[in-house]
């Protein structure tokens, strides 16, 4: 390949003149001088903006950047590593051809410097205003500790009170209150910001600096310091120029020197206050903390809360309610016990349990004396009340993650399915689905809080009461994220020990006096998150029950070939060994059902695997991988999950060796071309196959995917008059730079058919006039892009209309043609540079879109209006009538250079939409002269002294003072308060 490179190049410097030709080869060195002047001002040009940018976001105010500035520095960062590349092709003569080394360099020195002139403006600042004081934390409802929420409330406003310390057992309501006390202090708005931080048993003071950092910036400048004395400089400076602010530090265990972390002294000057909470009050007078305890709730309180969490058909049965009461009584009044038990016992209306509840409740209480003790063992009976062994081995698996660590669901679940704690079924998802019925169970129990959507943690009383059932019998070894930086003791590998985690921890070498020898009973090793680099030969010898391995985001460089005894080995997990470059042979591991790879910088798969017939979960998302094998994928006949690098164009799927994947749920790849994907999708549907999570690429595109069912499509050419195939329940479809059609959807588009799609983005199409033609509405009964909730339409130089009118079909017909279904669930429109559309939305289409919520419209030269009016309304109205222009749920209206724009609707058109927040308007956009008035939704109302209650207006000066109100100069005192200042150039792409 080497040697074809230059005759291609020589036969393209020979199309253009011989002139052109001739001053690449002569001036060769003039280009190259050029090339590296260009590329030391790129350099430095980066520099600059980085030094600005991080000044800026250490500046007072919480400042976050732009997010064009964060695009350039890293566009900036791969034009740089571009230029290398092409500096190293010259410099060691890989392209013979003297002309093609100057024409490579003379188009990497234009597109440098045309890159260069498109830097963000520094002048203008490069950084916004980021959420002001923090963002709310979720929590429960308080019941019964109003009184000691009071006293933290009236401390915190006593200017003399500097340090607060709130004390109180585990599960009495520490972190509930002072989570509702945070929520309460933003809505004040009395600070400058509200911090929280989690410290935690296992105190480390260069994680509390890196999580003030960050919770004060978006990026933490502290991770390439390494020295504790200058990262608590850097704290210290943050936190000073933060302003007035409350730092609360949640579950501190021991001191915490205030001075060690970089926390400034608190005094009258900087109105700062330190609130902490913890189960010691030797912690809270130690520190110099006015204390507060917490105490447990009253009898009556407690049984309030009990009762809100039963269920109504307990609360109702009198026989159950004396026994309910002393098990209420033997809860002590600690709220994370209450609702722990009573998670329990939810809906039961069996008495003899209920008796037998308070039995084992007595009886575990009454031998231990110390209170956190008869914490833990009152959430025993609950652990023990759970029904499925297996349900018990879900949440005990749970205490394997380091304390406080947030969980995410879907991998929790993958664990579970990992280590057989679900049962096998017929396919992968409904034995997720049976995950999530059990993790819907454990947090019903209260045994694991819902951080959000996708992620849980463990209350640390809980995860006590856990670990403490795991420390009965020597199975277990849980030493996950106390900052370990050797491997335990060989007398801590007990001979009958089953389940390791050692994950997230320092640890960088396994030196051989310390390897355990006597795991012969060992089935799960969780090393995830050290920085080993190698893993010694010896390391599985010992270890013959191995099942689940984790090395996931270690540094390691190989594995060693012992890997090969571990017979019983069924995960094999190394996601984001980004140093691990080869593998040995894995043919021995027969049993092995998993294998994560991505990640990686392998390039060849590893020897062996066409040997691993009993594989379901393949991810190989690899971007150095240079092939997949021609007969491998057959073999493996089992599997559920395969994944490979959607960008990685040597890694393309053929069709006739997917097709005996009959098992096949979820799927991430690429196609080479058209017909491939045409003939696997043909192949998919004809045996119906059960695709439930598919990301799928034809030809080469990059996209951000926010979709269960996805496909992209770039630069693929030629294809008029073939069949596109896509699977009818596809979610998401992005295209780019195909020119092949007039619209999206004709006559011979499956698209008709894709009624689940709910994300379309089209860019760079240069054929493309609209997205559907009226009419094939003429001709069809389908109903495309009835359910699609958000469309982009970027750089498409012929888009006039969204819908087009063709000849022959007149104004008066077009409500009737275009169904009401279509675009019925639009919720936002993006718009960038499409040159010849002349109006956004022609007013026949509106009734269809009342659920739009945001319009974003940049770059399009050519368009005058964004609601247009039809002719003949207004011909029936007379043009003095004014025509409302219906969008009941927009919130959002951007609108960034746009030289043509003179009207958002036309001059006669008011809005009716209560819902808009932001009417934003920058760039050149100076021939926008009217803000349209608006009517209210409900009553006449005087449309033009009305505006939206929560709308806010952001543009430049220049634009603001520009605007005409001759017709009604009124509506310029409503509006005038509603105006604000843009500081920034929106980047809506």
């Amino acid at each position: 390949m080497e040697y074809v490179e230059p005759g291609v190049g020589i036969a393209n410097c020979l199309g253009p003149p011989l002139c052109k030709y001739l001053k690449y080869h002569r001036k060769l060195n003039d280009f190259v001088r050029n090339f590296g002047r260009i590329r030391d001002e790129l350099n430095c040009k980066m520099a600059d903006i980085e030094l600005q940018l991080k000044a800026e976001l250490l500046s007072p105010g919480g400042k976050i950047p732009k997010q064009g500035v964060e695009n350039w520095l890293k566009d900036a960062k791969e034009m740089i590593a571009e230029a290398q590349d092409v500096e190293n092709k010259v410099r060691y003569g890989r392209y013979l051809c003297r002309a093609w080394n100057g024409k490579l360099v003379d188009e990497k020195t234009r597109e440098m410097k045309e890159f260069l002139d498109k830097a963000p403006n520094a002048s203008e600042g490069l950084a916004m205003d980021g959420p002001s004081g923090g963002l709310p934390l979720p929590t429960s409802e308080l019941v019964g500790e109003e009184a000691a929420e009071k006293e933290i409330w009236s401390c915190l406003m006593q200017e003399e009170v500097k340090k607060i310390g709130v004390w109180g057992m585990g599960g009495v309501g520490k972190t509930t209150i002072m989570k509702h006390i945070h929520n309460d202090l933003l809505k004040e708005q009395r600070l400058e910001r509200v911090i929280w931080v989690t410290i935690s048993k296992e105190f480390n003071v260069m994680k509390v600096q890196s999580s003030i950092a960050s919770a004060l910036k978006p990026k933490d400048y502290l991770d390439k310091e390494e020295d504790k004395l200058r990262r608590a400089a850097v704290v210290s400076e943050m936190l000073k120029k933060v302003g007035k602010h409350v730092l609360i530090l949640d579950d501190v265990w021991d001191e915490v020197s205030l001075e060690e972390v970089g926390i400034p002294e608190l005094s009258d000057s900087n109105g700062c206050k330190l609130v902490l909470t913890t189960r010691s009050e030797h912690v809270c007078k130690y520190m110099g903390c006015t204390g507060i305890k917490v105490k447990p709730l009253s009898p009556q309180q407690a049984l309030t809360l009990f009762l809100s969490k039963i269920g109504p058909n307990v609360v109702q049965n009198q026989t159950i309610m004396p026994t309910l009461k002393l098990v209420v009584k033997e809860c002590a009044g600690l709220p994370l016990t209450i609702v722990v038990i009573a998670g329990t016992l939810r809906g039961e209306d069996d008495p003899l349990i209920w008796k037998n509840t308070l039995r084992e409740l007595k009886e575990r209480i009454g031998k231990v004396k110390e209170g956190e003790d008869k914490v833990i063992e009152s959430l025993k009976v609950s652990f023990n009340h759970l029904k499925d062994e297996k349900m018990k081995h879900c949440f005990l698996h749970c205490s394997l993650y380091p304390e406080d660590f947030q969980i995410g669901k879907d991998g929790l679940i993958e664990c579970w399915i990992e280590e057989g704690f679900i049962d096998d079924m017929s396919t992968r998802q409904e034995m997720k689905d049976k995950g999530h019925v059990i993790l819907k169970k454990l947090e019903d129990n209260c045994f694991l809080e819902n951080v959000s959507s996708e992620r849980v943690k463990m209350h640390d009383a809980v995860r006590d009461m856990a670990l403490s059932i795991t420390r009965m019998s020597p199975r277990y070894m849980i030493q996950a994220g106390l900052q370990l930086e050797e491997l335990p003791e060989k007398e801590q590998w007990s001979p009958d020990i089953e389940k390791v985690t050692l994950m997230y921890n320092s640890i960088t070498e396994f030196p051989a006096d310390v390897l355990p020898t006597k795991c012969q009973l060992l089935t799960t090793l969780l090393l995830r998150g050290n920085p080993v680099k190698k893993i010694p030969y010896s390391l599985f010898m010992n270890m013959p029950c191995l099942s689940v391995l984790s090395l996931s985001f270690t540094k390691i460089l190989s594995l060693p070939n012992s890997i090969s005894e571990l017979k019983n080995l069924t995960t094999l997990l190394l996601r984001g060994c980004q140093e691990l470059r080869d593998l040995p042979c894995l043919s021995m591991l027969q049993e092995l059902k998993k294998l994560d790879l991505s990640g990686t910088k392998i390039e060849e798969v590893p020897k062996g695997m066409d040997m691993l017939i009993k594989l379901r979960y393949l991810h190989l998302e690899v971007f150095t991988l240079k092939e997949i094998p021609a007969g491998l994928l057959p073999k493996l006949v089992h599997l559920q999950h395969l994944g490979f690098h959607e960008v990685n164009l040597k890694t393309s799927l053929k069709a006739e060796e997917m097709e005996p994947l009959k098992k096949l749920e979820c799927l991430t790849g690429r196609f080479e071309d058209i017909n491939e994907f045409n003939k696997f999708i043909s192949s998919m549907q004809q045996s119906k196959k059960n695709i439930i999570k598919y990301s799928l690429q034809v030809g080469f595109a990059i996209f951000r995917h926010s979709r269960h069912k996805r496909v992209a499509i770039g630069e693929v050419q030629n294809w008029e008059g073939e069949l596109i195939m896509h699977p009818i329940e596809i979610q998401e479809f992005n295209i780019f730079g195909c020119d092949y059609l007039r619209s999206l959807v004709d006559d011979n588009s499956s698209f008709k058919n894709a009624i689940d799609l709910r994300v379309c983005r089209i860019w760079g199409c240069e054929g493309r006039e609209c997205v559907v033609s009226l009419s094939y509405f003429a001709s069809s009964s389908a109903h495309p892009f009835q359910g699609l909730e958000v469309l982009g339409l970027l750089d498409l130089p012929k888009l006039s209309a969204l819908i087009m009118k063709d000849e022959g079909i007149g104004s008066a017909t077009t409500s009737t043609l275009a169904p009401s279904a279509t675009f019925s669930h639009l919720k936002e429109i993006l718009i960038v540079n499409c040159s010849s559309m002349k109006t956004l939305l022609p007013h026949w289409l509106l009734p269809n879109l009342q659920n739009l919520e945001e319009i974003s419209v940049s770059h399009c030269d050519e368009i005058v209006e964004i609601l247009g009016a039809a002719t003949s309304e207004v011909e029936e109205k007379g043009s003095d009538a004014l025509i409302k222009f219906h969008l009941p749920n927009l919130r959002k209206l951007e609108l960034w250079r746009l030289p043509n724009l003179k009207s958002i609707c036309s001059k006669s058109g008011v809005m009716v939409c209560d819902s808009l927040q932001l009417i934003q308007v920058a760039g050149d956009c100076y021939k926008l002269k009217r803000i349209p008035p608006f009517v209210p939704l409900v009553g006449n109302g005087q449309p033009f002294a009305y505006a939206p209650p929560s709308l806010t207006i952001t543009s430049d000066t220049e634009w603001w003072e520009s605007l005409e109100w001759d017709d009604h100069p009124n509506f310029k005192n409503v509006l005038q308060p509603l105006w604000k200042l843009l500081r920034y150039q929106p980047f809506i792409v």
